[in-house]
């Protein structure tokens, strides 16, 4: 007879597991001590994902979507298409400053799997292109040149990314404040 899982025990799983692969990292972590974490029998765990993969790939999944979230609210909350665009690094202060921020979940994993594990790989660049777009689509609203427009966003993400793996190896928040201002720097110059 087949395990019914509830979407609430799933999602407390995949909370589970994604606090301790966050925190310890993923290869440290077996299902073991997932399935213990959570509560649920290992017939449980292994019917709601049938290998640590899928838990990988579910628990980036919501990376995913608590970052698009995140970045949106400080986003639309803003009121320029300057503003926009600099709140980015505002969410990412905020983000740096929570005492859990270990760095980028998709660069933690790609760094861990990313050379054993197509699909993370896929799944991290997937991501990385995602916020790309979101940014391109910022800058647009920016910029009237579409050609500076893309260099623009290209410039600002890589401003981001680069923040948070510093914020992660420094454990301080700074490193997000000096990525505002050149990307203040950065946009004047394009708009100019």
């Amino acid at each position: 007879m087949p395990v019914t899982i509830e979407p609430d025990t799933r999602a407390h799983i995949v909370d589970v597991a994604d606090e301790l692969f966050y925190t310890r990292g993923i290869q440290s972590v077996g299902m073991d001590e997932i399935r213990t974490g959570a509560g649920v029998s290992l017939k449980k765990l292994y019917a709601a994902f049938p290998g640590k993969d899928s838990l990988i790939a579910a628990v980036l999944a919501g990376r995913h979507e608590y970052w698009e979230h995140g970045l949106a609210q400080a986003v639309d909350a803003a009121t320029t298409p300057r503003d926009k665009l600099l709140a980015m690094y505002d969410f990412l202060e905020s983000w740096f400053g929570d005492a859990t921020f270990r760095g980028c979940g998709f660069i933690n994993a790609f760094g861990e799997l990313g050379a054993t594990s197509p699909a993370v790989a896929e799944i991290a660049r997937a991501h990385k292109e995602s916020f790309q777009h979101y940014v391109a689509g910022l800058t647009r609203t920016a910029v009237s040149d579409p050609a500076l427009a893309e260099e623009l966003a290209a410039q600002l993400a890589l401003l981001a990314e680069g923040a948070q793996t510093t914020a992660a190896i420094a454990g301080d928040a700074a490193p997000a404040r000096h990525a505002r201002r050149a990307a203040a720097t950065l946009i004047d110059a394009a708009t100019a």
